[in-house]
Parts: C-alpha cells; sequence; structure tokens
C-alpha cells in the first residue's frame, strides 16, 4: 500500500514539473515572438523608406523630360510638318542623342493622332516610327492634357517599361498639338533588389505585381481578377496579352495597420520548402496608385522563439533540478572536503617527488652540457691538428721538390744575367734590334719563373676545409706543373685520358696536394726504371667523378697494401718522408665526401682510384 502511495506521489510531483516547464516555455515562446515580430516590422518599414526613395529617384530623373521636349522648336515645327523629312531626321538625331545622355530607354513623339512621327531609334530595325500608339492609356491621358504615368509591356519589342507622357501644345496657345513620351526601365532596380536577396514587389491599381525582386513574381496578380478586367488588359494591351496567374499567398493574420502574416507557396523548382511564413508590410507610393510590398521571412524569428521557449523549458528543468539537488550538494560537500583534504596530501607528495626528479636532471643536464663543451674542444683541436698536418705535408713536398725548383729557377737567372749584360752593349753599340730580342728574351724567361714561384705559392697557400668546385684539367695542371721538372728529368712519360669539363665539389687548393702527393709516390716508384709511364684517366659516372692514376712500377706488396693508409707507414729509405703524404690525402677526400683507394693493376704497377662527388649546378670553363 505504501508503494502504491509512492508511485502516486511521484507521478503527481512529476506532472507538476512538466506543467510548470511547459508553461514557462509556451511564456518565452510568445514574449520572443511578439519582441521578433516587433522588430522585423520596423525593419520592414526601414526598407520600405529606401526602396520608396530609390523608386522615387529612379522616375524622377525623367519626370520632367517630356516637358523639356516641347521647348524644342525642331520638335514643335515637325509637328506642325509631320511630313517633313529633314525635319524628321533632325528630330530623330535629337532625341536618339538625349537618350543616350540621359539613359532612357526610347524617347518619341506622338502626333494628336497617336502616330509616332520620331522616335530615338529611328535607325533600329524594331522602330517606333509609324506606330499607331492611340488606344494606349498614357496617350489618351496626355491628349486631352494631363500628364500621364503608365507601366506597360511594349508591343514592339515586348520590353516592359514604365511610359511618362505629356500633352505639347502651340506654344502657348492652349491648344495640343502632339504627346512627348519618355519611357524607362526599372530593370536595374529589380536587379539591385535580387541582388540584396531581398524580397519586394511593386503593384499597380491593377493589383498586378510589376516590379519584382524573384522573377516568378513578375507579372503575377494579388489575387483572383475578374474576366472583364482580363478583356480590358487585352484591348489596352497593357501587358501584351501576357496570361496572368494569382501569385498564391494565403492571409494568416493582421499584424499592424500596414501589416499582415501570410503564407507563400513557391512555385515548382523553386530551391525552398512548400510553404513559408513572411511579414507583409505594404505602403502606397506618393505620386501614383501604386503599392510597394515588402516580405520578411518569419523563419528566424520562429526558430529563436523556440530556441528561446527550449532555453526556458532547460532553463526550468535546472532550476527545479537544483532545488532537488541542493540538499545533495550538502551532503556531497562533506565527501569533497575530505577528498580534497586527501587530493592535497598526494600532491604534496607529487610535488616533493618532481622536485627531487628535478634537481637529479638537472645534475644530468649539467654534465652533459661538460661532456658536449669537451667533446668539442676536442673536435676543434682534432681539426687543427689536421689542418696543420695537411701544412705539414705541403712543406714536405715541397721541401722534395725544392732542388729541382733550385735547378728551374737557376737556368732562367743565368741567362738573365747574360742577356742583360748583352743588351746593355747592344744599346750602347745602337744595336736596337739586337737589343729589343733580348728584352722579349727576358719577359719571357721572367714569365717563366713567374709561373714556377706562383706555382709554389699556390701549393704552400694554407688553406681550410671548405667547400668550393675543383676542375679537374686545371687543378691537374697545376699539380703535374709542380712535379715537371722531376718528370723531364726521369724522362717519365705522362699520359693523360680525362674527360673535359669535369668539376667536382672540393677545395681545388686541397685537391691539388692530394694529387701532388700520388704523382710524387708514383715518381718514386719509377725512378731510374727504363719506359716509365704514368697513364690519368678521369670520367663521371652519374653524381660522381673517378679518377685513376696507374704507374707501370712495381706495385705493392701484400703487407703494403694492408698498412698503405696507416699514419707513419712508409715504404720509402730513413729520413726519406714522413709516412703521412696517403694519410692525409685519404682525410681530405673522405672530408670532400669521397674515397681514395689503392691496388695493383693486373697489367702490372700499382693504381689509385680517387671518387669524389661530381658538382652538379652550371660551370663556366675558363
Amino acid at each position: 500500500m505504501s508503494k502504491r502511495r509512492s508511485l502516486s506521489g511521484s507521478a503527481l510531483y512529476l506532472a507538476l514539473i512538466a506543467l510548470i516547464v511547459a508553461g514557462f516555455a509556451f511564456w518565452a515562446f510568445n514574449v520572443s515572438l511578439s519582441s521578433s515580430l516587433a522588430d522585423l516590422e520596423n525593419g520592414a518599414n526601414q526598407r520600405l523608406d529606401l526602396y520608396t526613395a530609390t523608386l522615387d529617384s529612379e522616375v524622377e530623373r525623367f519626370a520632367r523630360l517630356p516637358g523639356v521636349l516641347g521647348l524644342s522648336p525642331a520638335v514643335n515645327s515637325l509637328l506642325d510638318a509631320p511630313r517633313d523629312l529633314a525635319l524628321q531626321n533632325q528630330v530623330n538625331r535629337y532625341l536618339e542623342h538625349l537618350t543616350e545622355r540621359t539613359g532612357a530607354t526610347a524617347i518619341y513623339i506622338m502626333d494628336r493622332h497617336g502616330r509616332v512621327i520620331a522616335a530615338s531609334n529611328w535607325q533600329q530595325p524594331d522602330s517606333f516610327l509609324g506606330e499607331n500608339d492611340a488606344f494606349r492609356p498614357y496617350f489618351k491621358e496626355a491628349i486631352i492634357g494631363q500628364s500621364s504615368r503608365f507601366f506597360g509591356i511594349g508591343t514592339t519589342r515586348s520590353e516592359p517599361g514604365y511610359y511618362l507622357s505629356q500633352a505639347l501644345d502651340d506654344n502657348g496657345g492652349g491648344k495640343v498639338i502632339g504627346v512627348a513620351v519618355v519611357k524607362i526601365s526599372l530593370a536595374r532596380l529589380e536587379h539591385t533588389w535580387s541582388q540584396n536577396k531581398a524580397l519586394v514587389w511593386v503593384a499597380d491599381a491593377n493589383r498586378v505585381i510589376i516590379l519584382a525582386s524573384r522573377p516568378e513574381w513578375k507579372f503575377a496578380t494579388l489575387g483572383l481578377l475578374p474576366a472583364n478586367e482580363l478583356n480590358q488588359f487585352d484591348q489596352t494591351r497593357q501587358y501584351n496579352r501576357l496570361r496572368l496567374k494569382p501569385l498564391k499567398i494565403d492571409f494568416l493574420r493582421q499584424q499592424s495597420s500596414d501589416a499582415r502574416v501570410v503564407r507563400w507557396q513557391a512555385p515548382p523548382g523553386v530551391a525552398e520548402s512548400t510553404w513559408h511564413r513572411y511579414l507583409e508590410q505594404t505602403r502606397p507610393l506618393s505620386g501614383s496608385n501604386w503599392q510597394l510590398s515588402v516580405l520578411v521571412s518569419l523563419a528566424p524569428a520562429y526558430s529563436l522563439a523556440y530556441s528561446r521557449a527550449g532555453l526556458a523549458a532547460v532553463l526550468a528543468i535546472l532550476i527545479l533540478t537544483g532545488l532537488v539537488l541542493l540538499n545533495e550538494r550538502r551532503r556531497r560537500l562533506r565527501d569533497k572536503l575530505a577528498a580534497r583534504e586527501a587530493l592535497q596530501r598526494a600532491y604534496r607528495q607529487l610535488e616533493q617527488k618532481v622536485e627531487e626528479r628535478t634537481a637529479d636532471l638537472l645534475a644530468a643536464n649539467q654534465q652533459l652540457k661538460e661532456e658536449v663543451i669537451e667533446r668539442t674542444r676536442a673536435e676543434t683541436h682534432l681539426r687543427q691538428t689536421q689542418a696543420e698536418l695537411v701544412q705539414a705535408g705541403k712543406m714536405a713536398v715541397i721541401g722534395q721538390l725544392s732542388a729541382q725548383i733550385a735547378h728551374e729557377l737557376n737556368q732562367p737567372l743565368a741567362a738573365l744575367s747574360t742577356l742583360s749584360a748583352n743588351t746593355v752593349k747592344y744599346l750602347a753599340r745602337g744595336n736596337l734590334d739586337t737589343a729589343s730580342g733580348n728584352l722579349e728574351t727576358i719577359g719571357q724567361l721572367v714569365e717563366r719563373m713567374g709561373r714556377i714561384t706562383g706555382a709554389l705559392r699556390s701549393f704552400a697557400h694554407k688553406s681550410q676545409a671548405s667547400s668550393g668546385q675543383a676542375e679537374l684539367t686545371r687543378t691537374l695542371d697545376n699539380a703535374l706543373f709542380l712535379v715537371d721538372q722531376r718528370l723531364r728529368h726521369g724522362a717519365i712519360e705522362v699520359r693523360r685520358e680525362e674527360a673535359p669539363g669535369l668539376v667536382a665539389d672540393c677545395d681545388p687548393n686541397r685537391l691539388e696536394q692530394v694529387l701532388v702527393n700520388l704523382l710524387t709516390n708514383a715518381l718514386d716508384a719509377l725512378q731510374d726504371q727504363a719506359g716509365a709511364l704514368i697513364v690519368i684517366r678521369g670520367r663521371q659516372d652519374g653524381d660522381r667523378i673517378e679518377l685513376t692514376l696507374h704507374d707501370n712500377g712495381h706495385g705493392f706488396s701484400a703487407k703494403s697494401l694492408q698498412h698503405l693508409f696507416e699514419p707513419f707507414y712508409t715504404t720509402k729509405p730513413p729520413g726519406v718522408g714522413l709516412g703521412l703524404g696517403l694519410t692525409l690525402s685519404a682525410s681530405i677526400v673522405s672530408d670532400a665526401g669521397g674515397t681514395l683507394t689503392a691496388a695493383n693493376h693486373p697489367q702490372g704497377g700499382a693504381i689509385f682510384t680517387l671518387t669524389l662527388p661530381a658538382h652538379s649546378g652550371e660551370h663556366n670553363h675558363v
């Protein structure tokens, strides 16, 4: 029994909550919708003000133009003599020029019988000249002395336009002799409305929509029109016998004196839902019997109202739920305080562990920094030592070549001494031709000595391990020039078979040192050997350049091949060489990204193979 009472009480409690929530949501919905409708109505009035001002401004630009035509002597003369072709051509050109200046669609003059006697489009195939539009209302109203404004579809081009007409009198005599008509297009307004995605239309006195932002609204009727009115339209051809269909708009309720809520059914093919609710705001246009209407969709207002109603319902549920949970919160607060105390203790413990771990990491980081500094210092010292060893290797080679270089310089020095003394004597005797020849020979000898010393200075230059581009042919020429004296003294033939234009990514000065070391070793191996020959070949294989140096000496022993590139290992007699030439050469080539190997040639002798990365960029050969 008590269980049933508990269930019954819970049901009543839930029903009461549901009733409160529903009432709160209904109240929020109505308040939001009323506020939104008021804002929409205010916004619609502002749009009506803007569209009305724009439409009035567009029409008033041409309002005085029909009256201005009556001031033209040529127009009045043509109305007096309508068959004068020269006068008609003059007026036609005048109207054509006036149309171009004002932007009107067409300007034409009608005689008192309704026949067009001059038109701005007189040169076009569908010109108005000769037409009789006496049946048009704008002519009927103007011919009796009233200014007329009329919207209709043209009978010639089937283009809609707004016609402004005014009677032309006989220069103050009071007798109407013709009618001036200006046709303007309001399509620009429609295009502007369409671009702004505004829902706006203008209906004439016949309740026919003549201007609209949506093409499907154009020339639709606001409701069903009687058959006699439709027959009258066919007689006046105001709409060019266009079939007029009613716009499907249902009245729902009146919002205010000039605003109402309507429902519009979109035609087939329009990418919108079937029915829409809109606030229709209507205002009569001054100076005409037209009415301007603006439609504002109510979908955002209803969407906002539903959202606010839902929000109000949720808020009510939250308030009620909050009251229910208030007591539960008090109970849980004690548990929360206890849990917070435990969490704080755990946090303090964790913070202590983090501090200890951070101290360990800082110590390890400091130790690592010291190790990095020490290693960087060692690498810097190693590079310096290596550079000094490379320079020492150069000096050793220069020392080995010093005797040959001294002999190479002594010969031209002796020749210079003899030639200079002879030249002084020849000059004293007046033998200028012989003296001039001696001076030319002296210049050649000096140039030869300069080449020798320049090559030595370039080779002895202490280069850094930097990148560069080395032309293989030029570098090989410099290396062979340095050992040229030994080649000639030992009667050693050098055969070169390198491909032209080879360029390697390597410092030229260091590559020259490697080549001098290899050539020096080959010269040592070929010393006092008959038919001595050194063959140098160079080629490019993909992105690598391969250079081989083969001598026909005795080659290497198996032990020498194993220790050839080790520091201080040499097969030369004591006191000849440091045993560092090949070691330094291999180190230089490795720094440039290449390799240096040695082997015994199948045909006898030793062969060194040098590979370097080929330079991939463009290179201008000198």
